[in-house]
């Protein structure tokens, strides 16, 4: 695969990262479809994620700074330690651990055995199903002021199953957060925060992993890729944000069980190999 590949894959990625349909399992998926197709691999997809995270960075930077000023100062006697930002400081820090602790245990699953076609469709299809049921159980009452060091646990533990491609990371923690009774638009602002730690961790790991072996793209189409990535990305924050205000996530659902069925078909009839 050349250039206009992995920038497409770039825009591919800055397009799902954040709605609930799993950018991973995207990349996936498409990979397979373009000339010379094959799997972009786990660390072109780690790669570009740095991509789109920091496109959360720059949306959310007033509250991101505010959190850190305020569990810094906190941290050494400053602040009060159940001041709400210091305290959100601290709920991120406890959700992460999932991922970190899950991420190092099933490394090698991760770049190889989940991302088979067959699981990831399957994801798609499960979880787009939990998502609906969610979206019609879940009482959509709670802030993100009502969140507690479980709940954290939970958002944290809903977040580490999107080291499986189909799962989404914010599909994932959405309904989590659904299901706990928290409104749409309080679940999906800690989802893209929670993230941060556990992408960058991800990415920059992967990126540093990346000089010592062959990959699919080399350095020039992988940092394009992701500089496309953090262009749309943004663009696809503020249009979700504003579309949970007014919407649910049934044209999501929707979405993920009819591809997930579609990849299903392609490989039981051989058109794609898993």
């Amino acid at each position: 695969m050349g250039f206009f590949d992995a920038l497409f894959l770039g825009f591919i990625q800055g397009l799902t990262e954040f709605i609930p349909v799993s950018s991973s399992a995207h990349l996936r998926i498409i990979g397979e479809f373009l000339p010379n197709g094959a799997d972009p691999g786990a660390t072109f997809t780690a790669i570009t994620q740095l991509g789109t995270e920091a496109a959360v960075v720059v949306y959310f930077w007033r509250d991101i700074v505010r959190i850190v000023k305020q569990w810094s100062r906190a941290l050494v006697g400053k602040a009060p330690k159940n001041d709400p930002d210091a305290r959100m400081g601290w709920l991120i820090i406890v959700g992460s651990l999932p991922i970190i602790v899950l991420g190092l245990v099933f490394q090698d699953e991760i770049e190889t055995t989940f991302r088979s076609l067959w699981l990831v469709a399957s994801m798609l299809i499960i979880f787009g199903i939990l998502m609906g049921i969610a979206d019609v159980v879940g009482k959509k009452t709670r802030s993100l002021q009502q969140l507690t060091v479980g709940r954290g646990v939970v958002f944290g533990f809903a977040q580490a199953l999107a080291l499986i491609p189909g799962v989404s990371r914010s599909g994932g923690t959405i309904t989590a957060g659904l299901f706990m009774g928290f409104s749409r638009t309080a679940a999906a602002r800690y989802s893209f925060l929670l993230a941060l730690p556990a992408v960058f961790g991800s990415g920059f790991y992967q990126l540093a992993k990346s000089f010592s072996g062959p990959q699919v793209f080399g350095p020039l189409e992988t940092l394009s890729a992701t500089v496309v990535a953090f262009i749309v990305g943004i663009g696809v924050i503020a249009f979700l944000m504003n579309w949970l205000s007014k919407h649910s996530f049934w044209p999501f659902v929707v979405y993920r069980v009819l591809l997930g069925g579609t990849i299903l078909v392609l490989l039981a009839t051989g058109v794609l190999q898993g």
